[in-house]
C-alpha cells in the first residue's frame, strides 16, 4: 500500500516503482527526517492541532525509530519509496493510528527540503572543520619553511625567487576564502521551509518560527512557493565545493611536479603513494592524482543540478529528486579530498637543497639585478634591457650572475659596483621583498599569524 492512494490506485509498474524510488540514497537523511518530524509533532501539540499527549506518543515513537535505527535494531526498507515514507510507515505501525496525524500541515515538498537543508547545514560544518585543519597544517609547514628558497613560476618558467613557505601561504589564503564562502553560503541556508507545505501554505494555525527554533533554524523561509520550489542553497554549497576541489587539484598538480624526479622538490610519505604492478621503482603520487581527477566530479555534480533546475515551472517537481545524490557526491568527495590532503602535507618530506639548487639557475635574480640599475638611477627599461643583455651573456659564457666577473658588467653598464654581487644573492633578493604579502621570511610569518587569527574566529 501507498500512502498517497486515492486519486489513483496506487498500483504502478515495478519498474516505475524502481524508477521513483529514492531511498537507495536519501536513506541517508534518516536523522534530519526524524528530527524534523519530532520538531513537527512537538509544534502541532503545542498549537493544539493535535493534543499534546499525541505529539508525545509520535516523539517518542520517533525517538524509538531512530534510536533503532543507529543501533542497527531496524534496517531501512530498501522496498520503500522514500526515508520519509520509510520513517512514517514504521512509526504507524508502532503507535497505530497516532502516526497518522504526523503529516497533518506538511507535504512532502516541504519536508524534503526541511530535511536536505538540515543535512547540508550539518555537512557544510564538517567540511569547514576539516578545511580549517588543513589550513593550519599547511601554515604549519609555511612557518617552518619561512626562509626555504625556491624558484618561482610564471608560465612554469622560473622567474623569481620566492620561499616555500610564501608559496605555501598562497594556498592558506585561499581556503581561508573557502571558508569564507561556506560561512556565506551556510548562513543563506539557514533558513526553514517546514510549514510552506507543497506550495501554498496551510490552512492550519501553525507556528514555524516554533519549529524552526527546536530544528537551530535562525529564520523561515518567507514565500511557500519559494520555500519547496528552489534549491539554491544547495547549488551555492555545489559551486563553493566546485572552488574548494579547483584550489586541490591546482595544489595536487604541483605536489605531482614537486615530488617528480625532474624536480624532486618534496617527497609524499609512503601511506599517500603507490607502486607499480610492473616498474618495482616507482612511487606514484596516486592521491594527489585521484583529488585532481575528482575534481571534475564535483564540477559535473555541479552543472548536473544547474542543468536540472534550469527549466523547471514552480512549485515542486519530480525532477527535482535528482538533487540529492549530485551533492551528496559533492559532499562526500571533497570531504575525503581534504582529509587525504591534510595527510599528505602534514607528513611529506621537504627537500630544500633541491629546491635550492634550482633557484640557483634560469637567472631568476635578473629582476633584483635590473633594480639594483635603477638604484643607480638608470631608468627601469633601459635596466631591463641591461639585464637581458647581460643574461644573454652569462649564458654564451656559462657563468650566473652571481660568478660573471665584474668587468664583464661594466661592458654593458659602467654604473655596476662590487656590490652588485650583494644585490643579486638569492638570500637577499628575497629578504629584500618585505613589501606586504611579499616572499620575505618576516612577511611570510606575518602571514601565517593572519591565517591563525582567522581561524580562531
Amino acid at each position: 500500500m501507498k500512502l498517497w492512494e486515492g486519486r489513483t490506485d496506487g498500483n504502478t509498474a515495478v519498474a516505475a516503482d524502481e524508477f521513483n524510488s529514492s531511498i537507495s540514497f536519501d536513506r541517508r537523511l534518516y536523522r534530519a527526517d526524524i528530527e524534523g518530524s519530532i520538531a513537527h509533532a512537538k509544534m502541532l501539540g503545542k498549537q493544539g492541532i493535535i493534543t499534546e499527549d499525541e505529539a508525545g506518543v509520535l516523539t517518542e515513537g520517533l525517538l524509538g525509530i531512530l534510536s533503532d535505527l543507529e543501533s542497527g535494531a531496524l534496517t531501512v526498507d530498501a522496498g520503500a519509496e522514500d526515508i520519509h515514507m520509510f520513517v512514517e510507515e514504521v512509526l504507524t505501525a508502532r503507535v497505530g493510528e497516532t502516526g497518522k496525524k504526523l503529516h497533518t500541515a506538511r507535504s512532502r515538498n516541504d519536508q524534503v527540503a526541511l530535511d536536505l537543508r538540515i543535512y547540508l547545514k550539518e555537512q557544510t560544518e564538517k567540511i569547514k572543520s576539516a578545511l580549517c585543519e588543513l589550513t593550519a597544517a599547511v601554515t604549519d609547514r609555511a612557518e617552518a619553511h619561512a626562509g626555504t628558497i625556491m624558484p618561482g613560476y610564471t608560465h612554469l618558467q622560473r622567474a623569481q625567487p620566492v620561499t616555500f613557505g610564501h608559496h605555501l601561504m598562497a594556498y592558506a589564503m585561499m581556503f581561508l576564502r573557502d571558508l569564507d564562502r561556506l560561512t556565506d553560503c551556510a548562513r543563506r541556508m539557514d533558513s526553514s521551509p517546514i510549514g510552506s507545505c507543497a506550495l501554498a501554505g496551510t490552512t492550519y494555525e501553525t507556528d514555524r518560527a516554533f519549529e524552526a527554533e527546536l530544528l537551530g533554524f535562525s529564520s523561515v523561509s518567507e514565500n511557500s512557493l519559494d520555500g519547496v520550489s528552489d534549491r539554491d542553497f544547495a547549488l551555492e554549497l555545489l559551486s563553493d565545493l566546485s572552488i574548494i576541489m579547483m584550489h586541490l587539484s591546482r595544489f595536487a598538480e604541483e605536489l605531482i611536479l614537486w615530488t617528480s624526479l625532474e624536480f624532486s622538490f618534496v617527497e609524499l610519505d609512503d601511506a599517500y603513494t603507490t607502486g607499480s604492478s610492473i616498474m618495482p621503482q616507482k612511487k606514484n603520487s596516486d592521491m594527489a592524482e585521484l583529488v585532481r581527477g575528482k575534481t571534475g566530479r564535483v564540477y559535473g555534480d555541479t552543472v548536473s543540478l544547474f542543468t536540472t533546475l534550469k527549466g523547471l515551472p514552480l512549485a515542486y517537481n519530480k525532477d527535482m529528486q535528482e538533487d540529492k545524490e549530485c551533492v551528496f557526491d559533492a559532499v562526500d568527495t571533497v570531504g575525503s579530498s581534504i582529509s587525504i590532503f591534510t595527510g599528505m602535507i602534514k607528513t611529506m618530506t621537504v627537500r630544500t637543497e633541491n629546491m635550492r639548487a634550482a633557484a640557483s639557475g634560469g637567472f631568476i635574480n635578473a629582476t633584483d639585478f635590473a633594480d639594483y640599475l635603477v638604484g643607480r638611477g638608470l631608468p627601469f627599461r633601459d635596466a631591463y634591457k641591461v639585464s637581458g643583455k647581460i643574461v644573454a651573456r652569462c649564458i654564451a659564457d656559462g657563468k650566473t650572475l652571481e660568478t660573471l666577473p665584474l668587468y664583464v658588467y661594466r661592458e654593458y653598464c659602467p654604473l655596476v659596483d662590487e656590490d652588485v654581487y650583494g644585490a643579486v644573492d638569492l638570500d637577499a633578493c628575497v629578504r629584500r621583498r618585505r613589501s606586504y604579502g611579499g616572499t620575505a621570511p618576516e612577511s611570510v610569518l606575518r602571514q601565517a599569524t593572519f591565517v591563525r587569527e582567522a581561524l580562531r574566529k
